[in-house]
């Protein structure tokens, strides 16, 4: 589905962003796989994906915490002088707490990881996309930012501002011929979940249809779609992939 094409994804270390690695090199994409630190169990992975698949798949290692970071991770990819076609945003973080015990340092912490940091990097990419007259943003968002859930109130917010921001930049990309959706997962099972209490899991499962824990694969599957010419005809969306919770 994605033959020829380059594809930057980011927090390709674990969870959702390395099942939508691999999802995307097995659909024939060359991928810029950035992610936070080098790591050589990291490295032997994407050697092996890139031979089985037969693309190229180059790590960029930055911290989205570094905005000289970012910028060097950005200037890297413009260097390659490859035409970059796909951008999805999934690494992030989630600093939880009730509303009374949120300091200022975790509000600013998390929306500097999982908002303005994506907004920095999107402008970069982007910026290549319109090059070529074409490109699709996919951003990684969450159910909480759209149903709100005890004790994210930091997360959901940051989560809402993405979704925020997927919606202006859909009508004002859409004349450049860039296309931008969301992604909001549910509870799947990945690292960030696994740090649930018991009690909000068995809370968040009671609401579920399917009763079960999604899958990082799953999720990469509708990243997949949006990534693709499947979905020429859409933008400015927000696909939830929750299990029936919403």
């Amino acid at each position: 589905m994605l033959k020829g094409k380059n594809a930057v994804i980011t927090g390709c270390l674990q969870g959702i962003g390395r099942a939508t690695l691999e999802c995307f090199a097995r659909n024939g994409a060359n991928v810029f796989a950035c992610c936070q630190r080098e790591e050589s169990a990291f490295g032997a992975h994407i050697a092996a994906l890139s031979e089985e698949c037969g693309v190229e798949i180059i790590p960029v290692y930055f911290d989205l915490s570094d905005e000289g970071a970012i910028k060097s991770g950005a200037q890297a990819i413009q260097k390659s002088k490859k035409p970059v076609d796909i951008l999805v945003n999934i690494a992030g973080a989630a600093f939880d707490a009730l509303f009374h015990m949120i300091t200022m340092e975790q509000l600013k912490r998390t929306f500097e990881i999982n908002f303005f940091s994506q907004i920095f990097f999107t402008q970069y990419i982007t910026k290549l996309m319109l090059r070529q007259g074409r490109g699709s943003v996919v951003n990684i968002s969450s159910i909480s930012a759209l149903d709100g859930n005890p004790g994210q109130l930091s997360y959901s917010s940051s989560k809402a501002a993405l979704i925020a921001a997927t919606k202006t930049l859909s009508r004002e990309l859409a004349p450049k011929g860039i296309r931008v959706n969301a992604v909001a997962p549910g509870v799947i099972d990945t690292a960030m979940t696994a740090d649930l209490p018991e009690e909000a899991m068995s809370r968040l499962m009671t609401k579920s249809e399917l009763k079960r824990l999604g899958l990082p694969e799953e999720v990469a599957g509708v990243i997949l779609y949006l990534a693709s010419d499947l979905s020429s005809f859409v933008t400015g969306q927000v696909i939830r992939v929750d299990g029936g919770i919403g």
